[in-house]
């Protein structure tokens, strides 16, 4: 038997350290990923250094996270960059002297390490876990997007565009992940002190401007109904596709817009033909070894 076990990543400095000393405070084993040292020592956890970016370094977290405890229920994805680049403030009037080629790694860590995250724990959360106390297969996936996923930033386009897109991932993927027992919601921090920002731009905020961390805490019990993890239907029940912000002292719940009268033909057959259309090609896709093909 194994306690209810948890992948945080970005586990070793704000958002990700607190949640992770949370999980081990309620008895979960915590699998805490990160490319630096964690900060703290956090009991009944591990640490196994991965950058989200790399699709085998991930793949090695998840592997050695289920060997540890043969069950996987929850996974934070949280790990997260700033902006590399800049497009308009480097703009050059010389002919001579094009854009360099932009650093788009804020991509490669936000947006395809955290679906390479959400693919990684599928399969680990689908895998039979009976043995290590775990009745039903599924789980619970929180991604940390941001107030940035929501509203415009300017000053962070880059970081803006892939919260942005981590909120329509969440929401398109959760319809899908459900019949899987996988549910899957994203919650979206305001200003939080973390080691996120440039130096001396929190300072430049008053505390009362910033959003504690005890919001945040509160944000992923909501959404991974981490208070109901021993009831047997835990995996199968509880919030899917939301997206919660956590701002100062509330958590603020932003429903998808609504489609206008204009996309009627989007109906639920439209969608059910939709679904159809794409499922048995994208899974083709996901079969193929691509890598050595290209």
């Amino acid at each position: 038997m194994s306690p209810p076990t948890a992948i945080v990543t970005g586990s070793s400095s704000g958002i990700g350290l607190a949640l992770s000393k949370e999980l081990s405070r309620r008895g979960w084993a915590v699998v805490c990923a990160d490319i630096n040292e964690p900060s703290e020592s956090i009991e009944n956890s591990i640490f196994v250094q991965a950058d989200i970016s790399s699709w085998d370094q991930q793949a090695a977290l998840f592997k050695q996270a289920f060997v540890w405890q043969n069950r996987l229920d929850f996974f934070a994805a949280n790990a997260g960059i700033d902006d590399r680049d800049d497009i308009f403030n480097s703009i050059s009037i010389d002919p001579q002297n094009p854009p360099k080629q932009p650093n788009v790694k804020t991509f490669d860590v936000n947006l395809t390490g955290t679906y390479y995250g959400i693919k990684l724990a599928t399969h680990y959360m689908s895998l039979d876990s009976e043995a290590a106390g775990k009745t039903k297969s599924g789980g619970k996936i929180a991604v940390t997007a941001s107030a940035a996923g929501i509203y415009p930033l300017p000053s962070v386009p880059q970081y803006a565009a892939t919260k942005h897109a981590l909120v329509g991932l969440v929401r398109s993927a959760a319809p899908v992940a459900t019949p899987f027992n996988i549910r899957i919601n994203a919650l979206c921090p305001a200003m939080v002190a973390t080691g996120l920002a440039p130096p001396g731009l929190l300072e430049s905020f008053k505390p009362e401007q910033l959003t504690p961390m005890e919001t945040m805490l509160r944000g992923f019990v909501e959404l991974g109904n981490l208070d109901g993890v021993e009831k047997a239907d835990w995996v199968s029940t509880g919030r899917t596709g939301d997206i919660v912000e956590g701002n100062m002292q509330e958590l603020i719940w932003h429903e998808a817009p609504k489609k206008p009268a204009a996309s009627s033909y989007m109906d639920e057959k439209g969608m059910q033909d939709w679904a159809r259309a794409y499922a048995e090609r994208n899974r083709n896709f996901a079969m193929q070894d691509w890598m050595k093909q290209s």
